[in-house]
């Protein structure tokens, strides 16, 4: 990042560039036109298989505007580099600031002040507090949940026992499709539902699903926030030879992962869930040429099962 603030806004890009990008493509954004503006996304971690997907995503279809240059910064999952990120993309003054949080509170404070800086700021998949921002990209998460307990519900016919594996504590998108699930499963009285994190990570799933089988807890189904804590709970069940088969199961985002054990059975279900990066890049070019763009984005969801599931293409 660039040191303090007044370094020259090109030196400091150029430092960015440097940082992130190889010299060749900061290059080939910059010199096309004069009118060139920049791009930046922060992004809450690259360590999650959905939002580096989502970074890629953006990087990609900003490559396809010859006025776009890309710049982006990784926080590593930490809310005060994230923070300390946006501060530095607003020193310098980048035209579009793409976030991608991991704390629906803490973040709220700096992205008002990019915003009231003159940034367009566009909140991408997860929520923040309050209304400074241009625009929020997302998904309907209270319906993601509904979505994944109406369907455990009807397969189980009202009863057993259902792990339902959470994400992010901090992020609001963990509580929405939590309410949406657990609303669903109230009507079901023969249905229990017990909870872990698994922090949208799936190394945190396996250790959480390991730690849950070691105890001797037994489900019948599993409603899992993301596919990569779905994955990792996968693996713990074939380390305690419990086959996953044996069990419903539904995820949420529908990655080529997800696809793959769906065709062979190991996955029951995915809600597919965009990673919205195409969506942010085509609001920040209505954005940057002053036309009305509305506060709520909202990208449709839909269940893949087996039913659909050659139908459907993974959002990666």
């Amino acid at each position: 990042m660039c040191a303090g603030l007044v370094a020259p806004r090109r030196a400091c890009l150029l430092a960015l560039a440097s940082a992130w990008l190889t010299a060749d493509t900061w290059a080939q954004g910059v010199a096309k036109s004069p009118r060139t503006r920049v791009l930046a996304f922060a992004q809450d971690t690259l360590k999650n298989d959905f939002r580096r997907a989502q970074l890629y995503e953006v990087r990609d279809a900003a490559a396809q505007q010859p006025t776009l240059s890309f710049v982006y910064s990784d926080a590593q999952g930490q809310t005060s580099l994230l923070i300390h990120q946006i501060e530095q993309f607003i020193a310098q003054k980048v035209d579009v600031l793409v976030l991608g949080t991991n704390d629906e509170h803490a973040v709220a404070p700096v992205v008002r002040k990019a915003y009231q800086a003159g940034i367009r700021v566009i909140v991408l998949d997860r929520g923040i507090q309050g209304q400074d921002y241009s625009a929020f990209i997302h998904s309907d998460n209270i319906h993601i949940g509904a979505i994944g307990a109406e369907f455990i519900a009807k397969q189980l016919k009202g009863q057993g026992q259902v792990l339902l594996f959470e994400g992010l504590q901090t992020a609001d998108v963990t509580h929405l499709r939590s309410k949406g699930f657990m609303a669903v499963m109230a009507r079901h009285p023969g249905i229990k539902v017990i909870k872990r994190t698994g922090n949208y990570l799936r190394k945190d799933a396996l250790l959480a699903m390991d730690q849950l089988l070691a105890q001797g807890t037994r489900v019948q189904a599993i409603f899992s926030e993301s596919d990569s804590m779905l994955s990792g709970a996968r693996v713990a069940l074939q380390n305690h030879r419990i086959a996953p088969t044996s069990l419903i199961t539904v995820g949420c985002d529908y990655t080529s992962e997800a696809r793959d054990a769906i065709r062979n059975g190991s996955q029951t279900g995915s809600v597919l869930f965009p990673l919205g990066g195409t969506q942010a890049v085509a609001v920040a070019l209505q954005l940057l040429a002053r036309q009305a763009v509305p506060k709520d984005v909202l990208i449709p969801v839909k269940l893949v099962t087996r039913d659909n599931v050659n139908q459907v293409k993974p959002i990666f």
